[in-house]
């Protein structure tokens, strides 16, 4: 059986694409090959990494990458997921081709105002709900 392939997109890919790549591998990588992309690719960002480490899934090494390398690789995807929040929902990247394009909104952690433990509480949050949204996603394969 072939896998299918599907790309989470955000902003930088410091955040909510990551944490979404890294709970599809998690949950379902035997039967998914999944990457995560950015239109500008920035850091990772770290109050994201503390969160998820608490979740169990080490992604500190990860990379940011750009959506628009994937594009001149020819990379080809049966899901394309943006990840952006509604506000961002105009500078959230969009991926060409032959695919299904699916739009999940969630807060950008970058955008967090207030303490570091305040930050990581949101933090949470987001990373809880991505989550349950592949989980949820997930219940129609």
């Amino acid at each position: 059986m072939d896998k299918k392939r599907v790309l989470f997109v955000c902003v930088h890919n410091s955040a909510r694409s990551q944490m979404a790549e890294a709970f599809l591998k998690q949950l379902a990588g035997d039967r998914f090959e999944v990457e995560s992309a950015g239109l500008e690719p920035g850091d990772l960002n770290p109050v994201v990494v503390e969160a998820m480490q608490e979740a169990g899934v080490d992604i500190s090494q990860n990379k940011t990458k750009s959506v628009f390398d994937f594009y001149k690789q020819g990379k080809r995807y049966d899901y394309v997921i943006t990840v952006c929040d509604e506000s961002q929902s105009g500078a959230c990247p969009v991926f060409p081709g032959n695919h299904e394009k699916i739009h999940w909104s969630f807060s950008d952690p970058s955008g967090f105002q207030g303490t570091a433990e305040e930050r990581l509480k949101m933090a949470r949050i987001v990373r809880d709900e991505i989550k349950q949204k592949i989980r949820f996603w997930l219940r129609s394969f």
